[in-house]
C-alpha cells in the first residue's frame, strides 16, 4: 500500500513559556482493492518534545525575538532536524503573546524554521481547540461518547473546549491564567493584569503593584477565579464579571449542556494535578490557582489528560494538519504552498458575485481567497457545468492577473468541478478540492500535494493578534 510520512513541526511561543516538538505523519491510500484511492493520515507519533523554555521578553510588552529565535534554533540542532527538513506544522503566539506588541515581528523571526506550510498565528479559538486535541480530552470524548470540557490554564489565559462525542460542541477563552498576577520572593506584587485587578475589586479586594497582600486576601482571589472558571462550563451560571474577563477575538463560550467529565491542561494543570509546590515557585500566581482549583473540583468527574504543559504544541504539531478529499484537481502542484488565505463563503445569492469577491479581497487587503461551498453530494452534470461556469465568470473577474481560481467543496465533487471551472479561464490555473468544512472567518494554508497528488494537506485556522 503507498504511504509517505510527513515531518511536522509545533512551536507554541506562549505567555509564559515556548516549547517545540516534532512529529510524524503518515499519509496512506486507505481504499481497499479496485475501489477510488482515498489518502488518510493513519499515524500521528511525537518525535522529539523538546524542553519548556521561559518566552524571553525584552519589557512587559515586548518578545525577544532574538533570542527566541536562538532557543528555537538550539532545539532543532538537538532534534538533529534542519529548517527544510519540514514538511508541515505550526509556528503558534498564542495567550497574552498574541497581544505583545511585536507579535508580528517575532513571527517574521521564525518564519525560516516552518518549512513551506505552516500556520502562522492562532487565535484564542483555535488555541482551544489544539489544547483539546494534544491533552487527549477530544479523543476520550469521542472513546467514552461523552461531554469532555479541556480547560487550558496557560500564563495569561484559560482556553476552553467542550467536546461532544469527540466533536467541538463550545469553545470560548477568558483572560484567567497563572501570570496574570506576578510576585517578587517574599510575596509583593510586581505585575497585576487588568483582568485580575477587575476580579480583585468585584472580590471586594484592593490589590495594587507594590502590595504584599495577605495569604487569606491571595487565596480569596484565587477562589473566585476557580469560581469564574467553573462558571464558564455550567450551563446559566455566566455572569457579568465572567464576560467582563472573556478574550478578545474568542467565540461566546455557550456550554448548552452539563460536562460528564472535565479536563485540565496548560502550566497551571501541573498544581493541580499535583501538590507540595512552595507557595511562590514560579514567581506567579499558578499555585495558588491551582489549589482553589483543586479544591473546588469533584475529581470523581476529573480525566487525567495525556499532556498538560505541551498541550497545545501538541495539537499544534499533531493535529493541526488534516487532508482533503481524494477527488481533487491541484495540477502539478508548483503553485503549492498557499498561505493564509480568507474564506469566502458561498450561498445561495450568487448575484453580483464578482463584486462581493472584490469587495471581499479588499476588506481582507488579500489578492486571492478560497471559495467554500457545500455543494450538492450527487449533482447532474448539467447543474454543476452550470455551477462551474458561474464560478469560473466571477473568480476571473474578481481576481487580479496571474492568481488562480481556488475552490473548496465540502461534498464529493473537487474534481469534477475544477475540471470544469479550467476551460470558462484559460488564462487561470483552476484548483479545486473538497472533502473539508471551512468557515467565515478562517484562513487556509495548503501544503504541497502527497501521495501523487492524490490529496493536499490543509490547515483551517484564525488569524487573530489579540
Amino acid at each position: 500500500m503507498p504511504r509517505q510520512e510527513l515531518l511536522s513541526v509545533g512551536i507554541d511561543v506562549g505567555t509564559s513559556t515556548t516549547q517545540v516538538i516534532f512529529s510524524a505523519l503518515r499519509v496512506e491510500n486507505t481504499a481497499g482493492f479496485a475501489r477510488a484511492p482515498t489518502a488518510a493520515i493513519t499515524e500521528k507519533r511525537v518525535t522529539y518534545r523538546g524542553e519548556s523554555h521561559e518566552t524571553p521578553l525584552l519589557d512587559a510588552s515586548k518578545i525577544d525575538a532574538d533570542k527566541l529565535r536562538a532557543l528555537v534554533e538550539e532545539e532543532f540542532r538537538r532534534a538533529g532536524v534542519r529548517p527544510g527538513d519540514v514538511d508541515t506544522g505550526a509556528v503558534i503566539i498564542t495567550g497574552e503573546s498574541a497581544r505583545k506588541e511585536n507579535a508580528a515581528a517575532v513571527l517574521e523571526a521564525l518564519s525560516g524554521f516552518a518549512g513551506d506550510f505552516v500556520v502562522s498565528t492562532a487565535g484564542p479559538d483555535l488555541e482551544a481547540r489544539m489544547a483539546g486535541q494534544g491533552s487527549g480530552a477530544q479523543g476520550e470524548s469521542k472513546r467514552r461518547r461523552c461531554r469532555v470540557a479541556n480547560l487550558d490554564i496557560g500564563g495569561g489565559t484559560t482556553n476552553i473546549a467542550i467536546f461532544d462525542s469527540g466533536e467541538l460542541a463550545a469553545i470560548g477563552c477568558y483572560d484567567i491564567g497563572g501570570r496574570q498576577v506576578r510576585f517578587t520572593p517574599e510575596g509583593g506584587i510586581i505585575y497585576l493584569s487588568e483582568s485580575a485587578a477587575r476580579i480583585a475589586g468585584a472580590a471586594g479586594l484592593r490589590m495594587r503593584v507594590g502590595d504584599t497582600p495577605a495569604l487569606t486576601d491571595l487565596r480569596h482571589l484565587a477562589r473566585v477565579m476557580a469560581q469564574l472558571l467553573e462558571d464558564s462550563i455550567t450551563p446559566g451560571a455566566g455572569s457579568a464579571l465572567l464576560e467582563s474577563v472573556q478574550t478578545a477575538g474568542s467565540s461566546d463560550l455557550r456550554p448548552g449542556a452539563p460536562a460528564d467529565f472535565v479536563c485540565y491542561s496548560g502550566g497551571v494543570a501541573d498544581c493541580i494535578y499535583r501538590t507540595g509546590y512552595e507557595r511562590f515557585a514560579f514567581g506567579d500566581f499558578g499555585v495558588l490557582l491551582g489549589e482553589a482549583v483543586r479544591a473546588g473540583t469533584d475529581f470523581t468527574r476529573v480525566l487525567t489528560p495525556a499532556e498538560t504543559i505541551r498541550a497545545t504544541v501538541i495539537g499544534a504539531g499533531l493535529h493541526s494538519v488534516r487532508l482533503s478529499g481524494s477527488t481533487v484537481r491541484c495540477g502539478d502542484g508548483s503553485l503549492f504552498p498557499l498561505k493564509n488565505l480568507p474564506v469566502f463563503c458561498l450561498t445561495e445569492n450568487t448575484a453580483n458575485l464578482a463584486e462581493q469577491l472584490r469587495w471581499f479581497l479588499r476588506q481582507n487587503d488579500a489578492p486571492n481567497a478560497v471559495l467554500f461551498l457545500e455543494g450538492d453530494p450527487s449533482p447532474g452534470y448539467a447543474a454543476l457545468k452550470d455551477q462551474a461556469q458561474s464560478l469560473a465568470k466571477a473568480l476571473d473577474a474578481a481576481l487580479p492577473p496571474g492568481e488562480p481560481m481556488l475552490v473548496l467543496a465540502y461534498h464529493d465533487i473537487g474534481k469534477a468541478l475544477g475540471q470544469l471551472m479550467a476551460p470558462c479561464a484559460p488564462g487561470r490555473a483552476a484548483i479545486s478540492l473538497d472533502g473539508l468544512r471551512a468557515g467565515p472567518n478562517d484562513f487556509l494554508d495548503f501544503g504541497k500535494p502527497v501521495m501523487g497528488g492524490l490529496a493536499v494537506p490543509v490547515v483551517i485556522k484564525t488569524l487573530i493578534f489579540g
